[in-house]
């Protein structure tokens, strides 16, 4: 149950940020009217990732490996499709990202709204590395990986700047698991024994 909510979470976040930019794009229009610009206000790379600390949340809190595995992969793919990215991109890069994350939630702990933010700038930051580095070695053209560099650190820090929201939202869906799961094994151990 609770890894199909995460999924679902994930496919909505997912929908989101793929029509993030109009919103970010109006924005920094109406920041641009506001200022007096004369020309439109344009940050590159801007754009955060909704999944990726979704999948960080269920990295940390020690999730099944192999259901989290899949939960990212599954998400991974769809990022590809809706992203139009390279099919296995994604794909193996959140799957990599869920398990980084997972081992070092022994030792991290994403209770405090400054750790969140840390944890998602780090692990944004590694996984921009990665796409990078896998788009310079398999990609068709040499110029992707130098065209989006410069577009990293925008993207890592307003990933950082929504992670609280979205840890907040994946703590919610775990504490409404928790509750149900614990509610139908009470329940089941209540009628077995009658």
């Amino acid at each position: 149950m609770r890894n199909a909510a995460f999924f679902a979470a994930g496919v909505v976040l997912l929908l989101v940020q793929s029509n993030l930019f109009r919103v970010v794009d109006l924005v920094l229009r109406l920041i641009g009217v506001i200022v007096g610009a004369h020309q439109d206000l344009v940050v590159p790379g801007l754009l955060p990732s909704l999944v990726l600390p979704l999948i960080l949340f269920m990295g940390v809190h020690e999730y099944s490996l192999v259901r989290g595995a899949g939960v990212a992969f599954a998400l991974g793919y769809l990022t590809d499709l809706v992203g139009i990215a390279p099919v296995g991109l994604y794909t193996s890069t959140y799957v990599a990202i869920f398990v980084l994350a997972r081992a070092a939630g022994v030792r991290l702990a994403a209770q405090t709204t400054f750790m969140q933010v840390g944890l998602a700038v780090t692990f944004t930051l590694v996984h921009s590395v990665m796409l990078l580095v896998l788009l310079a070695i398999f990609g068709r053209d040499a110029w992707v990986p130098r065209a989006l560099y410069p577009m990293t650190i925008p993207h890592v820090l307003a990933t950082g700047a929504v992670a609280p929201l979205v840890f907040h939202l994946a703590a919610r869906i775990h504490s409404a698991t928790v509750s149900s799961g614990s509610a139908k094994e009470t329940g089941a151990r209540g009628g077995a024994r009658e």
